[in-house]
């Protein structure tokens, strides 16, 4: 059934999965239905919901990722570090969540799926330092892009992106930004079976 619903989702996208990834999310969503019963890991209960709200909201951004290291700063579940990972297996992704039942997961779902391109870390986004050089932060229903930029600005020098998955465009948080952020980009995302707006907002520094 999941599979089924995945094949049909992405031929309504430009993204092209091998059978092995398309396997991998769908486990992933499986391993995700199991622990959410004792580990209340997303307000999403139905596999077949995360497919579209979880899955395929996080998989949409994968064109746009041109780097090799990412992290994904309040990652949850993996959300959406491990569905990137899975779509782009030559990106590294740092997935960072303060909860230690959430990065039980995560090392898990690593394990599980034979993921070497993630590293989970629990830890508080303000006291992590990162080993390489990245390329972006990625945040998903994590903060406001102030509190983003405020949070994670030790995280990347100039050339890295902030990159926030958003609803709506999110033009009052991109009127109070900081000094030494600029606005950068905006894309406006297609999701299937999704009658909500998504936009994927790109800042760096001044």
């Amino acid at each position: 059934m999941l599979q089924q619903q995945l094949t049909t989702l992405l031929a309504q996208t430009n993204i092209a999965l091998t059978e092995k990834q398309q396997q991998q999310l769908v486990r992933y969503v499986e391993l995700l239905t199991k622990w959410n019963k004792a580990y209340n890991l997303t307000s999403v209960r139905l596999p077949e919901e995360m497919m579209v709200k979880h899955i395929m909201d996080s998989l949409v951004v994968a064109p746009h990722l041109p780097g090799h290291h990412y992290i994904d700063v309040g990652t949850g579940p993996g959300l959406p570090g491990i569905v990137l990972a899975i779509a782009l297996p030559n990106t590294h992704f740092v997935l960072l969540d303060s909860l230690g039942k959430r990065v039980r997961f995560l090392m898990h779902v690593k394990h599980e799926l034979g993921l070497d391109n993630v590293t989970p870390v629990q830890s508080r986004v303000e006291e992590y330092q990162p080993s390489v050089k990245l390329d972006g932060v990625l945040s998903r229903a994590f903060a406001s892009l102030q509190d983003m930029v405020d949070w994670c600005g030790h995280l990347i020098d100039h050339s890295g992106k902030f990159i926030a998955l958003k609803g709506v465009f999110p033009s009052e948080e991109l009127e109070s930004l900081p000094t030494g952020v600029k606005f950068e980009q905006k894309i406006a995302l297609e999701v299937p079976n999704l009658d909500a707006q998504r936009h994927l907002i790109i800042l760096s520094k001044d």
